[in-house]
């Protein structure tokens, strides 16, 4: 049996910039990954299946519609030479559709954990292609660790030298369409945005620490956030609970939501933060995180055969 981690990605700037004739908008987006998140773990079987556990098992459909089943099905009929039948053990404890790629993360990990139970590792560019069919947040999941994400989520370009930062994630608990977020954003298909906006600036604070990041992901924003709050007025009450707690440098949306993020000065702030949020409202979801560098699946592999050879 093999175990991955499946964290939860969380997208600290969002800006959507257009919209392909085919309907797929096109975005730019500096994500990063928290130090919570899913397990996966797989082993050998005579035909595929999955079994769910964790706090947010509840409600998660395990028949052909959940994506890490989906994953492991894809791999074994992309190389039917190299992957087979899988008994997947799901631990779930990240909120269901909440705009932190729960479900892209875990069928990520999926197909990390069957290129480890497999002993195949399958070529980037075939690998990313594969990952991007099953949904615009899988490529940037698998990779892992900070990125930059553009297009329609197959640019995927890593950030070395990512700072540690320290904050909370917080969810209040109402469901949220991504179809219905970009729905009322009302951008044509064929159209886009020529408003100059860019996220250069943040990709060239990556190494100059924690405070010059946190300076330059200020000045962004999450296009998605202000659609996403007038479907759901409760994500509006969750940003301006975290804006208002001490220590918060930060606090917005991530993804289509409806998990917010306050990102702190200190692992102190944070826990602070966390401990007054919880004692306000214990209905819903919260915890204390790190977003840090990481590290990715083909960075591991590479660093496995310069080892062993």
């Amino acid at each position: 049996m093999v175990e991955e981690r499946a964290p939860a990605k969380i997208n600290l700037a969002l800006y959507v910039t257009g919209r392909r004739t085919d309907g797929y908008h096109l975005l730019d987006s500096i994500v990063a990954f928290a130090d919570v998140g899913d397990v996966v773990r797989l082993e050998r079987a005579s035909g595929f299946a999955l079994d769910l556990t964790g706090p947010a098992a509840e409600g998660l459909p395990t028949g052909h519609d959940n994506l890490a089943l989906r994953a492991a099905r894809m791999m074994a009929e992309a190389r039917p030479e190299a992957f087979g039948p899988v008994r997947i053990q799901l631990e779930k404890n990240l909120p269901v559709a909440s705009g932190i790629g729960g479900g892209s993360a875990d069928a990520a990990a999926v197909m990390r954990a069957m290129m480890r139970l497999f002993d195949t590792v399958l070529p980037t560019e075939d690998l990313h292609a594969l990952a991007l069919s099953l949904g615009a947040d899988v490529p940037v999941c698998l990779e892992g660790r900070a990125c930059r994400m553009r297009g329609i989520g197959e640019v995927v370009e890593p950030l070395n030298g990512f700072p540690e930062l320290h904050g909370i994630l917080a969810n209040p608990g109402v469901p949220v369409s991504t179809a219905a977020v970009f729905s009322a954003l009302a951008l044509e298909p064929g159209g886009g945005r020529e408003d100059g906006r860019s996220l250069d600036e943040v990709v060239a604070a990556v190494r100059d620490g924690a405070g010059k990041l946190l300076e330059a992901v200020a000045g962004t924003e999450n296009d998605l956030q202000m659609p996403a709050c007038r479907l759901q007025p409760e994500i509006a009450d969750c940003l301006e609970a975290l804006a208002a707690a001490p220590g918060v440098r930060l606090a917005r949306m991530s993804g289509s939501g409806a998990t917010c993020f306050a990102l702190a000065e200190s692992a102190q702030d944070a826990a602070e933060m966390c401990r007054m949020l919880r004692s306000a409202h214990p209905e819903w979801w919260i915890e204390v995180v790190r977003f840090g560098h990481g590290r990715g699946f083909q960075e591991s592999v590479e660093g496995k055969k310069s080892l062993s050879g």
